[in-house]
Formats: structure tokens, C-alpha cells, sequence
């Protein structure tokens, strides 16, 4: 992202009392005067940078606008930072640094004296969002102060890429908002080449501006099918190869973002969002196929009666969509604190809050030690019949088992148990319908964003491979996993994209590596060396296997862990299940005599079944 104006730090000082005179949408900041004004100059820095990002803006629902501005405005600050010529590229990335240096800071004490930082921290706590993944595109912000190369577009597109957690945090906003831009796993691809072409057009309208700071954004790979493009380019010169190639990149930028499906399924006010900023930007690939040599002087821009065009239906859709979503802001939040800083470290551990207590009021069994299992694995079946019987689509029935998951968590942390393993995708699951997946994904992923979870003492882990997963989905459960930790009430381990197979083979070859390079004999490889090459090495055996759904099956869950695993089948399917089931699971865990193997201390005759456990479970008597 590169500003089309470059206003000065004094002309950003004098717009915000230029601004208190005129009547304006409030965000939703309370009574604070010093964040309304942070917002409102967020709302100018944004229109002065970026004209077509503020009229999107627009088109959002008014709660969205706020947080907004404050995102592009920290973006379009950091650009700044990096693109002042007065001053060295070493000054300009230590500029760059301190800014980014000052917002984590900032978080921890939740406000800042910087009106930008100011309104992005706010933004940051009310919205619940994570800015550490803004990180890769900081890095790149200090990369901007040098030349760069690329030498195909497999490099080009990875710089690309830098620009995906600016528009992930706005996704994340109409996910918190009730909106979700969901987008369906057989359009990842096309997500990407909307982000592409989102940049090769905005290197396109900048080239001139670029070309005078010695800057040429594109792969060489691009530039070579015309040889004598690169140096006319460089010398400013307007030439029959200079023209054919900006005829080729604008005809791709075209081609990227032209992705008509991959707004399928979307909530129609932000798929109205999306489907206009494209509109726009093929606008602006019109006045860049225009504007002939003077592209290589000045930024082309679309008429003010394209623009119109374009942004006056899109104004009426969106704000049609918007008025039938009733959609509200969050409160103002206090900032989270972590055990990293020792002088809060009391303050962190009070942080974290008990699980809600069930709506009926029941209570979990007393089960000594001796008969509590360690770890509880359980097969979560039958959403989709579930739906079926309440004849609703079958994605529902995944959306309505996240509820239960959550009462899993709550009754194992209520009665003391340390380790739970829930099957929430597997290996064989990708047989499944595209929207089917995409829900089951989606619920996955929102739910580490903003779920009941985050402030219980749970350690939180993944087990299972990254291929085919969404990366926005593989980095969430991995920011949940350094994030939690340091939890020690509960693991709760999620397999998503898990086969039991899958991971006994990936095993195998680990351990067939380290033999082929010598560091283990194959002829004394045993149990232990074969589990501690497993993904997650102390994770202990699963005491009690459990299937819901009237299956009896294992289903390649966990096989190296569940040898010895007691079962445990019912009937009901995983949305009517509560932590009752839970409970009542263990109590029935709590009357076998488990002997792997050995011979019973009692004779059968003479064995007497333990006392019954008094709990409040679904099918014990009272």
C-alpha cells in the first residue's frame, strides 16, 4: 500500500479541529473526546491517502466505520514512516520500528498519547482483534525503504501477500459483527488472486511516482517478454514495448480481479463491499489503459461520473442489506494482560474466569482420583442428522454442535478432568461437500477468534496436518496454542484434519529418516522412541474413548493412543449432548475394572460392583 497524497505530520495535526465543526457519525467511543477525535482524524488520514478505501468504507455498516479508519490509518502512517525521503533508509526503518514499538506498549496499558495508536488500541480491545499478525506486514513496511526486485511472480506474489492481514483484521470485524465474509475453500484461490490483483493495480497507478524514486515493482519475469521495457521505464520514456506491456499487466490485474463467485454465500452487504471495490479498481485500470505517457508523470484516476456510477447503486444495496442486519458495537475493553509482564503477573492469574455453571444447575459427581480418567476422547458425531431431523440444512447441524464442544470444555474443567481430545475434522472429511466443509472450517476458526473459551484456564492444541487447511485457519489454532500455553487446569487438544493412519505413518517416516542418518538403530527401536517422534509426544493414552450418534466405531481416531482405551457409545447425536453426557460418561468410566491385560483380583463370583457415584448426569437416578 503506497499513499496517493503524502500529507505532513502538521497537515494531520491541523485536520482535527477542522474536523470538530461539522456534524459526523460518532463511533461508538463512549464519552472519551480525546478517542472521538482519534477516530475522527483516522476517518482523514484515511480519506487523504486513499479516496477509494474510504468510500468502501462507506458502504460498511456504520458500527464497521470506526475501526475502519483506524486500521487503514495505521497502515497508511506506517507507509509514511517508510517513504520519507528527508531522511535515510536506516532512519526511516528505525522510525518504522518505534512507531510499531509504541502500539505494543500501548496495548498493554490500553490507550496512547499518538491519536492513530490511540484509535487502533481501542479498536484493537473492543473488536477482539489479534494485531500480532500484522507483524509479517510491519517487516515489509521497513522492506519498502529499499529496492526491490523480484524475479518472477511466484516472488512478486509473496510480497503480496503483506497486504492479507490488513484485509484479515476488516474480515474479522464482520465476522465480530454478525456479517462474516465467509468465503468457501474452493475460492481460497480466487481470495488471492483478488489480493493480487488488487496490488499490480495499485503499482500500476503509482509507476510514475515510483519510477522518480527509483522503485519498480514488478517481477522481472514481466517485464522481460518486452526487453526493451524495463530500460524505457527507467528512463521515463514512453515507448511501443512500454505500452504493450502496461496493456498486458492491466488486461491480468483485470483478469484477478474479476472473481464473481467469490462472493457466493457472503452476507449481501459485504459481498456488495467487495464486488464494488473490484468495480473500482477496473475502473482505475480504464484511466491507467488511458492515460498513455502521462502515466509515467502522474497518477491517473477514473472520473468523478464513473465513480458515481459505480459507488451511487452500490450506496442503495448496501445500505438496504445493512438495515435488515441489526448489528452493534462492543463495549470498550480493558487490555489483556499477560504473564510476560512479571508486574501484573497476579493480576493475570485472576484474569481467568470459571466455566459457566449449567443452566439447570447440575453439578458434577465426586469421583476419586484413583477411578477419574486422564484423558477423555471423544468422536463428536451426528450434526448433520441432527439437522436432518430438524429438517435444516446440515450445515446448522455443525453450528449447533459448537455449543456442545463448549459444554465439553466446561464439564471437564467443573470435574477435574486434565486432558480432552475432541474429533472435530478428519482426513476422510474432505469427501464431504465444499459448503459443508467451508462451514465446519469457518465455525472452527471463528470460534478461536471470539469464542467462550478464551478466558478459561485452557491450554488449547491442534492435532493434525495443514494441508488443504485455510492458512487464516492454521494460523489461528497456532496463535491459540502460544497464547494458552502456560494454562494448566485443562488441555483440550482439537484434531482437525486428522487421520490416525496419517499420523502413524508420518511417524514412521520421521523415525526411518533419523535411522537412514544414523542417529537411532533400527534394530532397537521401541515403543518409546516410536512416541516420542508423535506430533504431540506427552500426550498421555486415552483412558476413555466416546462416540456419539449410535455409531460404534473408532473411526481412525487416535489409534496409537486409545489400545487400551475403554469405549463408551450412546445414542444421542453431539447437539443434544451437554456435559451431563460428560459426566455421566466418567461415572461409567469409574465402575470397570480396567486390567490391561492381567487377571482380575477378584474371581468374577466374588466381585461386588463399586458403590454407586451420586452425580447429577441425565441417567443416574437420584
Amino acid at each position: 500500500m503506497r499513499a496517493t497524497t503524502k500529507p505532513t505530520t502538521a497537515d494531520l495535526d491541523a485536520a482535527l479541529p477542522a474536523q470538530r465543526g461539522r456534524p459526523a457519525r460518532r463511533p461508538p467511543t463512549g464519552e472519551d473526546p480525546s478517542l472521538r477525535a482519534a477516530y475522527r482524524l483516522c476517518r482523514h488520514t484515511t480519506r487523504v491517502h486513499d479516496s477509494g478505501i474510504h468510500a468502501l468504507i462507506q458502504l460498511m455498516p456504520t458500527v464497521l466505520r470506526p475501526p475502519c479508519w483506524a486500521l487503514w490509518a495505521a497502515a497508511s502512517v506506517l507507509d509514511d514512516l517508510a517513504d520519507q525521503r528527508d531522511a535515510e533508509q536506516a532512519e526511516r526503518a528505525a522510525r518504522v520500528e518505534a512507531w510499531t514499538q509504541a502500539l505494543q506498549r500501548d496495548l498493554t496499558v490500553g490507550t496512547s498519547t499518538d491519536p492513530v495508536r490511540h484509535a487502533l488500541v481501542d479498536t484493537a480491545l473492543r473488536w477482539r482483534l489479534d494485531l500480532s499478525s500484522l507483524q509479517g506486514a510491519v517487516t515489509s513496511t521497513l522492506d519498502d525503504v529499499r529496492d526491490r526486485r523480484f524475479a518472477d511472480w511466484a516472488e512478486w506474489r509473496a510480497w503480496c501477500e503483506t497486504l492479507v492481514p490488513w484485509v484479515d483484521q476488516v474480515r474479522h470485524l464482520f465476522e465480530q459483527a454478525g456479517a462474516p465474509m465467509t468465503l468457501r475453500l474452493d475460492r481460497q484461490q480466487d481470495y488471492k488472486r483478488f489480493i493480487d490483483g488488487a496490488q499490480l493495480t495499485d503499482i500500476l497507478t503509482d509507476l510514475g511516482a515510483d519510477l522518480t524514486q527509483g522503485l519498480l515493482l514488478l517481477p522481472q519475469e514481466a517485464l522481460d517478454t518486452y526487453p526493451s521495457a524495463e530500460d524505457d521505464l527507467r528512463q521515463g520514456r514512453w515507448s511501443p514495448a512500454t505500452a504493450a506491456l502496461i496493456r498486458e499487466l492491466t488486461a491480468l490485474a483485470r483478469q484477478w480481479l474479476t472473481r464473481p463467485a467469490m462472493t457466493t454465500g457472503m452476507h449481501p452487504g459485504a459481498a456488495t463491499v467487495l464486488n464494488t471495490a473490484a468495480c473500482l479498481m477496473r475502473a482505475q485500470l480504464d484511466a491507467v489503459d488511458g492515460a498513455g505517457p502521462t502515466l509515467l508523470k502522474r497518477a491517473p484516476r477514473p472520473s468523478l461520473a464513473t465513480r458515481t456510477r459505480i459507488l451511487a447503486p452500490a450506496r442503495l444495496r448496501s445500505g438496504l442489506a445493512w438495515s435488515l442486519t441489526p448489528l452493534t458495537a462492543p463495549g470498550p475493553r480493558r487490555p489483556a494482560v499477560t504473564k510476560s509482564d512479571p508486574s501484573r503477573a497476579a493480576e493475570a492469574d485472576t484474569a481467568l474466569q470459571p466455566p459457566p455453571p449449567h443452566p439447570g444447575g447440575a453439578r458434577p459427581p465426586q469421583i476419586t482420583l484413583d477411578q477419574m480418567p486422564a484423558h477423555v476422547a471423544v468422536i463428536m458425531d451426528g450434526n448433520g442428522r441432527w439437522a436432518q431431523q430438524h429438517r435444516l440444512p446440515r450445515p446448522e447441524g455443525h453450528r449447533a454442535g459448537t455449543a456442545a464442544a463448549h459444554e465439553m470444555v466446561y464439564g471437564a474443567l467443573e470435574i477435574g478432568l486434565r486432558h480432552l481430545t475432541l474429533y472435530a475434522f478428519s482426513t476422510e472429511n474432505w469427501k464431504r461437500d465444499t459448503g459443508e466443509i467451508t462451514t465446519i472450517l469457518e465455525a472452527i476458526r471463528r470460534d478461536l477468534d471470539d469464542g467462550p473459551l478464551r478466558d478459561l484456564d485452557v491450554r488449547q492444541r491442534w492435532l493434525g496436518h495443514p494441508d488443504k487447511l485455510p492458512d487464516e485457519l492454521v494460523q489461528a489454532l497456532l496463535r491459540e496454542e502460544r497464547r494458552t500455553r502456560n494454562r494448566t487446569a485443562l488441555t483440550l487438544t482439537v484434531c482437525i484434519n486428522y487421520g490416525g493412519r496419517d499420523e502413524i505413518t508420518r511417524t514412521a517416516a520421521a523415525l526411518a529418516q533419523e535411522a537412514h542418518a544414523g542417529d537411532i538403530d533400527p534394530h532397537l527401536i521401541g515403543e518409546d522412541d516410536f512416541a516420542r517422534h508423535l506430533p504431540h509426544p506427552d500426550m498421555p493414552d486415552v483412558d476413555l474413548l466416546w462416540r456419539t450418534g449410535n455409531e460404534q466405531r473408532t473411526s481412525n481416531f487416535l489409534p496409537w493412543h486409545a489400545t487400551y482405551a475403554e469405549l463408551h457409545f450412546t445414542p444421542d447425536h453431539w447437539p443434544d449432548v451437554d456435559r451431563r453426557d460428560l459426566w455421566q460418561a466418567i461415572t461409567e468410566y469409574s465402575r470397570r475394572q480396567r486390567r490391561h491385560g492381567a487377571a482380575p483380583l477378584v474371581s468374577p463370583e466374588h466381585h461386588r460392583p463399586p458403590r454407586h457415584v451420586r452425580c447429577d448426569c441425565r441417567s443416574c437416578p437420584p
